[in-house]
């Protein structure tokens, strides 16, 4: 019996269609990117290459932009597998008109635009607007600790570097020597590899362990000015206690002389009591003092910090740089420890990142108020005329400053997301607003556990979180691919203007589809 299947015909000849738009459907992703570049201002791509002189042609900077912006939003951020897809996939194909630039080209690209690559970042959020995504009744602000193009391990010390350095002159000094040697017996010298780029590493990482090693030293001098203060107007010195042994023996200190002021002020007021009892002949009331803890404590914490301070051979910890990439930093994570940057991102209620950036501080506290402020600025130059209304943010940014700073309306949280909501439950909802002798912190809390506080609050997770979520691990993006602060800003604001493409591009699909 005769068996009939469907495909298999390999050597059947058949024409090819004649124009690269039937290729793809109408609605395909590339189609779209093209458009967004030709919508937006490459004028500074242009500039770069004018093609007015001598030399090969340079590739059309559009497609170029247009290709990279096809690649990020696809989740592919290599250049060598971007130019395999310029020969095999139709979509890469359709964007590069059939060209194939190779990955050298691609990476040269993307070194000399990084800084008009961020500027794209606004003319995409301006499209986003334009489609009516860019709405601020609340924004959430959150980080992310992303890992840079180095390794844990490969942290050093300031002696070490200085060795390095050390060694690497000294093999240049003694590689001068032997080419003047050649030279005068009228040899010319071999190509001789040089190691200007490690040297330039090395030096980069020792400066900034002597950035760090002055900033700890101020910071331990500024601590123990305001101990002494503290202990002056008899009161504890608030902030967290520092490791450094002889910072921590100064607070220590401080708390001490303050406890110590304290029961000095409360033996007082009690014998005051008694005196006045004994003058009315009668009993003085309330209980007789027992044992002032609060000193016990700070005796012992005194004692403890004078011990610490005496065993410590170095006064901290010793500095460490990255010397493959110095400007990393070590970032704590859920999971442990990684070499990398904290990254900052301002989300909408539809998931459109308004504002980047990239810190080398692992603290998120310090990035409220920058975000926020870059958030506003985006959003001016981008022509959206609407506020802010609130501003939504994790236990990580809470600070008096950031609580009481001026700005748009914010909840931040006091405390970890589970133990605000067993507080809740302990506490119980209130309404209204905060009583009028409420501190700061209280009248946070007060609001977070009002009905409209907590549900405005709850949005936050499911803003940003998602945003981060998509790129990491829907995409892959959870190492930067180029080394040094100013390409991790670049590459930050190319991998969100990529996910705005596709909340873009989503958007436009669905409003077609609802439409016809």
């Amino acid at each position: 019996m005769a068996r009939h299947y469907v495909g298999g015909g390999r050597d059947q000849l058949f024409l090819l269609a004649t124009s690269m738009r039937d290729w793809l459907d109408e609605g395909h992703l590339a189609w779209f990117v093209i458009d967004v570049v030709a919508k937006i201002d490459t004028g500074a791509f242009h500039a770069r290459h004018r093609n007015d002189g001598p030399g090969r042609p340079a590739y059309n900077p559009d497609m170029m932009l247009a290709l990279l912006f096809y690649a990020y939003a696809t989740g592919l951020r290599s250049s060598r597998r971007i130019e395999a897809a310029c020969r095999t996939d139709a979509a890469f194909r359709v964007i590069c008109g059939d060209a194939t630039p190779d990955h050298a080209t691609l990476a040269r690209f993307v070194v000399e635009h990084e800084a008009a690559i961020e500027v794209c970042f606004i003319d995409v959020l301006r499209l986003c607007a334009a489609a009516g995504l860019v709405s601020l009744g609340t924004i959430a602000v959150d980080g992310t600790k992303m890992a840079a193009n180095a390794a844990l391990d490969r942290n050093r010390g300031a002696e070490w570097i200085r060795g390095q350095v050390r060694a690497i002159v000294a093999e240049a000094s003694a590689t001068d020597a032997a080419e003047d040697d050649l030279l005068a017996l009228g040899d010319l010298p071999a190509a001789v590899s040089t190691r200007s780029g490690r040297l330039a590493r090395l030096e980069a990482a020792l400066a900034v362990i002597e950035a760090e090693d002055n900033a700890a030293q101020n910071e331990t001098a500024e601590r123990a000015a305001k101990a002494a203060q503290a202990a002056t107007e008899g009161r504890k010195l608030m902030g967290r206690k520092p490791k450094d042994p002889n910072a921590a023996l100064a607070q220590a200190a401080s708390d001490h002389a303050a406890a110590v002021t304290r029961a000095a002020a409360k033996a007082a007021r009690r014998a005051a009591k008694t005196e006045q009892a004994a003058a009315q002949n009668r009993k003085p009331t309330g209980r007789p003092p027992g044992p002032d803890r609060t000193l016990e404590r700070a005796t012992a914490a005194l004692h403890a910090a004078r011990q610490a301070a005496a065993a410590a051979v170095v006064p901290a910890n010793e500095a460490l740089a990255n010397i493959t990439d110095p400007d990393s930093r070590i970032m704590k994570t859920k999971t442990g420890y990684v070499q990398g940057y904290n990254c900052q991102a301002a989300v909408n209620e539809n998931q459109i990142v308004i504002a980047t950036t990239v810190t080398q501080q692992a603290n998120d506290s310090r990035q409220y108020q920058p975000m926020v402020d870059a958030a506003i600025a985006n959003l001016a130059e981008a022509g959206v005329d609407q506020r802010i209304k609130m501003v939504l943010a994790d236990a990580g940014y809470w600070s008096q400053t950031n609580a009481t700073a001026p700005g748009p309306e914010r909840l931040i949280a006091t405390t970890k997301d589970w133990k605000q909501r067993r507080a809740a439950r302990a506490m119980g909802t209130t309404t209204g607003p905060p009583p009028q002798d409420a501190g700061y912190l209280q009248a946070m809390e007060h609001r977070l556990r009002t009905p409209q506080g907590a549900a405005c609050y709850a949005k936050r997770s499911h803003t940003v979180e998602p945003v981060f979520a998509n790129s990491k691990h829907n995409r892959g993006y959870d190492t930067f691919r180029r080394r040094g602060l100013t390409a991790a800003l670049s590459e930050w604001a190319l991998i969100n203007l990529s996910h705005n493409l596709a909340k873009l591009f989503a958007h436009k699909t669905s409003a077609h589809l609802s439409v016809t």
